[in-house]
């Protein structure tokens, strides 16, 4: 995936994101349960969209 597109999805995650925390009202721990979510999930997909993490399938969570 080229670099633009990697900075434009940041930039629609990170514009949706404050117009929810915004907007949107909700509780202030509910929105840092959603902002903590979000950011950890952005960046494993940077990392998998680098190749710096390869997929999530070939992990096993159970024996």
């Amino acid at each position: 995936m080229p670099l633009v597109n990697i900075v434009i999805a940041l930039i629609i995650v990170g514009v949706a994101l404050w117009l929810i925390n915004r907007f949107i009202p909700m509780a202030s721990s509910i929105k840092t349960i959603l902002n903590i979510v979000v950011v950890v999930a952005v960046c494993v997909w940077v990392l998998q969209v680098t190749g710096l993490w390869g997929p999530l399938s070939s992990y096993r969570l159970s024996r």
